[in-house]
């Protein structure tokens, strides 16, 4: 593997890892004092699997573990849970990659759409079993569609900004070979 690609590869991995650390920022800062009617989209979860999806190699599972338990404590939800459930999202999504790496952006955002919405039913669901206090069940609603909205725009904040595109088929992959 030439050294500009394993540059690119570093560099786009710290990249990910200021976008996770933004937004974590965004979402610590106290814009409101009362307590809200509506809560926002997960951008963390939308930019984690698109950019499981379009390159795998620049989001590595230690990565994701680590800044989704970082967002996990920051945003005071039960340690691991978010963490090792988005992991297992995004992993998915990674073995996924290649063979929708043809397919329509419909095709894609059908398949994120479905992977959040089980990640989202297994997290209310462990926490329904533990008797953990539960969010809202609207809140929880609200943000799960508004993720699933806001997808595109994730992607093309991704593609056109940070240029994360879908490999293509003669691309060195992380582990040296062809895709």
């Amino acid at each position: 593997m030439s050294e500009q690609t394993l540059a690119r590869i570093w560099g786009m991995r710290l990249t990910f890892a200021l976008v996770v650390c933004t937004i974590l920022f965004f979402n610590l800062l106290p814009l409101e004092t009362s307590p809200r009617l509506w809560v926002g989209p997960d951008l963390l979860l939308a930019f984690a699997c698109a950019w499981s999806l379009r390159r795998p190699e620049y989001v590595p599972s230690l990565a994701l573990a680590g800044l989704f338990l970082l967002a996990d404590l920051l945003l005071f939800r039960p340690p691991g849970l978010w963490a090792v459930l988005a992991l297992l999202a995004c992993e998915h999504l990674k073995g996924r990659a290649r063979s929708l790496r043809d397919s329509s952006f419909a095709n894609e955002w059908l398949t994120v759409c479905i992977v959040i919405t089980l990640t989202a039913l297994a997290y209310r669901t462990v926490l329904m079993v533990t008797f953990v206090d539960l969010p809202p069940l609207g809140l929880s609603a609200f943000e799960l569609v508004m993720t699933m909205l806001f997808y595109p725009m994730v992607v093309a904040v991704t593609h056109g900004l940070l240029g994360v595109r879908k490999a293509a088929p003669g691309d060195i992959e992380a582990g040296g070979g062809t895709a």
